[in-house]
Order: structure tokens, then C-alpha cells, then sequence
């Protein structure tokens, strides 16, 4: 298969002029030419532009890759290794593109050859995170991701799960799902709702991104997201950007052993004033001060929220019944403090 310069510019996210100029300078020379005059690129061809994006994401000028290249040709194997120590060491470029090619390598060291396919999904991958972030913002990124990674999966096959139920955006299950959704985005970015934001336009605009390594597809980014959206119209009544920036993070699993463990409480028909109910109450107590990230102000006003908002606690990790008892056994055990999660 041989791919004239337009198509391997469309499917890289390069320019022609890109690969006319590494053609000019002898980086780039394509294999062969048409009956018509247009360049014509092999696989070895496109093998060799993915080393030169390798080396150019190292940050090596084209002289230097050239340099290096030598006109000798250079083994896949080499390339691949060189690309993902610069994820490891420099950039983190993506995940998906590290797993990409570490099945590429693993092919080629069973002796398999990759086709043309791999190469160009692996050049338009880096092409399209490259035009909404830095190198230092996309390390920081997946660097992060393993703080979310085993919630964020349950979390989206429960939401899969809601969609083929059709439960509109505003019911309560699907509110505690947008609640636990936006709790997890805000820990992967650390609070940068810029970073959080770019993230989300870039899924919106990019759908090639879609479904990639366990990134959501486009019809769950839509539902998610209307849910959303009803929520932050509610918060930003109450809460400013910077308040949304300090919420701190509750793993989901602390809500549900407690909610569980009230359960127990109130099943056993223990009253609010029992030790183990003021035990309950102060865990909750703890936990929506880190919410809150121990800041008086802010946790005033997500209990002004919550308590206005029938849309807002219909979200909220805990149950209605739980958190009534857990709000009578806090006004037992420290009077008039309470708490909303």
C-alpha cells in the first residue's frame, strides 16, 4: 500500500508542507513517484516519519535527526524503545499511545511486522493531545491517572449500565453517578478546572479520542455530561471557581462503608445518642471536612447548597434516611454542627 502525500498528512495530523519540507532537506524522501509526478509513501516510509516524530518530541533539531538516521535506516525496534523512554523519562506523552507501542514492539520482537495502520495511529494520537497541552501538562496528567483509574472503571460501567436503563440525567441514581464523575476529574486534575475543562473540549472536538484505553465514548461523554451540567447550574449559585478549585477529594468507597454502616445502625434500631451513632456522626463529620478542605467558609456553603437543592442532594453519596440519622446523632454529640455530603 502506498499513500500519496495528502493522505499521509491527513491521517498523521501533519502538513503537506511538513513533509514537502522533509522531503526538500532529504529527511523524508518518499519511496516512489506516481505516473502523474505525486509523491508516493511506503510503509518503510511512514516507519521512518514516526522515528523523526519520535526524535522531535526528545526535542532534536532536524539537523540532528538526520544526523542520526544517516540515510542507513533505522529498525523499528530502536524507534519504539526510543519512544517510549522519552514517555517514561520526559513527556508521558499518552497512555494510549505507550500501550500502542508496546504492542508494536511486542509484535515486532515475535517477529511479526506492524502495518501501516499502527504507525499512523500512533503519529495522529501524539498529533492531537500536542494541540491542547504541553509535554509538562500531559505528564502530569497520566501521572495521575492511577489515582482514579480502578473507581473511574466501575464508575463508567455503572454509567453504561444507567444509558441502556434510559434513566434521564436528572433522576437520583443518575445524579449520584454525575456527583462521583466530577469528584474523580477534579482529583485527576488536582483542582485545575482549566486542565479539566481543555480535557473535556478536546474529547468534544476530538473524536478520534473517543473510546481510547478506557477513555469514554461519544453518546457517554454527551449523557455524563448533560447530568452534569444540571449540577454545576446549581453549585455556581453558591460556589465560585476557586471554591470548586479547593473542594478536596473523598474516595467513593469511605461514603459507601459508612452509609453501610448506618444502615446497620438504624437497622438495628440503635437511637442517635448511641456511642456508635456518635461514632458514625463524627466519621461524617471528618470526612465532609476534608469535602470541605477544612475551611469553615466553604463548608458553609455546601450546606446551603445542599439544603436548597433538592436536585443537589438527590446526588449525594449518602441516603436520605442516613443522612437524617447521622445529622440527629451530630446534634447529640456536638451540638449545632452538621454536615451534608
Amino acid at each position: 500500500m502506498l499513500l500519496k502525500v495528502g493522505d499521509l498528512a491527513r491521517r498523521t495530523g501533519l502538513t503537506v508542507r511538513t513533509l514537502h519540507h522533509y522531503d526538500e532537506i532529504g529527511l523524508l524522501t518518499p519511496s516512489g513517484r506516481s505516473e502523474a509526478g505525486y509523491r508516493l509513501y511506503s510503509q518503510a516510509d511512514v516507519q521512518r516519519l514516526h522515528g523523526i516524530q519520535t526524535m522531535r518530541q526528545m526535542g532534536l533539531a532536524l539537523s540532528d535527526i538526520g544526523e542520526l538516521l544517516g540515510g542507513e535506516g533505522v529498525a523499528p525496534e530502536r524507534i519504539i524503545n526510543q519512544q517510549i523512554r522519552a514517555l517514561d523519562q520526559q513527556i508521558g506523552q499518552a497512555t494510549e499511545l505507550r500501550a500502542r507501542l508496546s504492542m508494536l514492539r511486542d509484535g515486532l520482537m515475535a517477529g511479526a511486522e506492524p502495518d501501516m495502520g499502527n504507525w499512523l495511529e500512533a503519529l495522529a494520537l501524539m498529533t492531537t493531545y500536542g494541540k491542547y497541552f504541553t509535554s509538562a501538562e500531559l505528564k502530569r496528567i497520566f501521572e495521575n491517572w492511577s489515582r482514579i483509574e480502578a473507581d473511574w472503571l466501575v464508575v463508567k460501567d455503572q454509567v453504561r449500565c444507567a444509558m441502556d436503563r434510559q434513566l434521564p440525567p436528572d433522576s437520583p441514581e443518575v445524579q449520584a453517578l454525575a456527583y462521583r464523575w466530577m469528584a474523580l476529574m477534579l482529583h485527576w486534575m488536582n483542582g485545575d478546572l482549566d486542565l479539566l475543562e481543555r480535557w473535556g473540549h478536546m474529547f468534544r472536538t476530538e473524536p478520534s479520542t473517543h473510546g481510547r484505553n478506557h477513555a469514554p465514548p461519544g453518546d457517554m461523554i454527551e449523557y455524563v455530561e448533560a447530568a452534569i451540567k444540571l449540577r454545576m447550574e446549581l453549585l455556581e449559585k453558591y460556589l465560585t471557581r476557586e471554591d470548586l478549585r479547593r473542594l478536596g477529594h473523598v474516595p467513593h468507597g469511605e461514603w459507601a462503608a459508612l452509609e453501610e454502616r448506618v444502615q446497620q445502625l438504624m437497622a438495628r434500631a440503635l437511637p442517635p445518642h448511641h456511642p456508635e451513632a456518635t461514632a458514625a456522626a463524627l466519621r461524617w463529620d471528618a470526612l465532609f471536612n476534608t469535602l470541605a478542605c477544612h475551611s469553615a467558609a466553604l463548608r458553609q456553603k455546601l450546606l446551603t447548597a445542599s439544603a436548597n437543592e433538592p436536585l443537589l442532594q438527590a446526588g449525594s453519596p449518602l441516603s436520605v434516611p442516613v443522612r437524617a440519622y447521622l445529622q440527629a446523632a451530630l446534634a447529640h454529640a456536638r451540638p449545632p454542627a452538621s454536615a451534608v455530603a
